[in-house]
């Protein structure tokens, strides 16, 4: 459950080099990788379920940091699901790269101290299909596969920080929060597993779908 840059953080800026990033409810990101996660995306950006969060250390607590997310293709592949077999096969090219953009923790920027304080939560974030799309969300394309990276920025007061832009910051990705982004669940067992998990599938559960 914890992830760093492994070798070569050496050049790193001594307020980033021992960051380190704790993927939160890894136990449950581990019970849908094994399954296939998928995650929904709409035209008017839907949030994260499991929700990405992580317990950081490392930082320094009086230097302010900026928190930020990215999304990166797995593959050059789209994919279709195989009902017959429950499996995802390739079926074709990617389609172009939707607008690679990035989302900022709203709490940017803040001291390392108040990072560390609590579980840092990318609840607010969504994800879009709409290349349009002006709310800020992420883009992506459906029946594709996608990796989230984490990304911990110091912020840098000196005047010509931006020298020094590749030293200040430090990626982390966990494995497990690979997904497939998918416009409605296609495996039946990731939907199950969702509506089990998700506190805010309670409608789903009592038998009266919310909208």
């Amino acid at each position: 459950g914890w992830a760093g840059e492994g070798p070569g953080t050496g050049g790193k800026n001594r307020h980033v080099c021992h960051a380190a990033a704790q993927l939160e409810m890894g136990s449950l990101w581990e019970e849908f990788n094994r399954l296939g996660t998928e995650m929904i995306v709409t035209k008017a950006g839907r949030r994260m379920f499991p929700t990405f969060q992580v317990k950081l250390s490392g930082l320094d607590p009086l230097a302010d940091y900026v928190l930020l997310m990215d999304f990166i293709p797995l593959d050059d592949k789209r994919y279709r699901y195989a009902f017959h077999s429950s499996s995802w096969l390739a079926a074709g090219r990617a389609e172009p790269a939707a607008p690679g953009r990035v989302h900022f923790h709203p709490d940017s920027p803040a001291k390392g101290a108040q990072w560390m304080r609590q579980i840092v939560s990318f609840d607010k974030l969504k994800l879009t299909n709409n290349l349009l799309d002006d709310n800020g969300h992420i883009i992506l394309n459906s029946m594709h596969r996608y990796q989230p990276r984490f990304h911990v920025v110091f912020v840098d007061p000196r005047r010509d920080s931006e020298r020094f832009a590749h030293q200040n910051f430090k990626s982390f990705s966990f494995p497990e929060t690979q997904f497939m982004a998918v416009t409605a669940y296609q495996n039946h067992r990731i939907t199950q597993l969702k509506i089990a998990s998700n506190p805010f599938a309670k409608g789903f559960r009592d038998g009266d779908p919310e909208p």
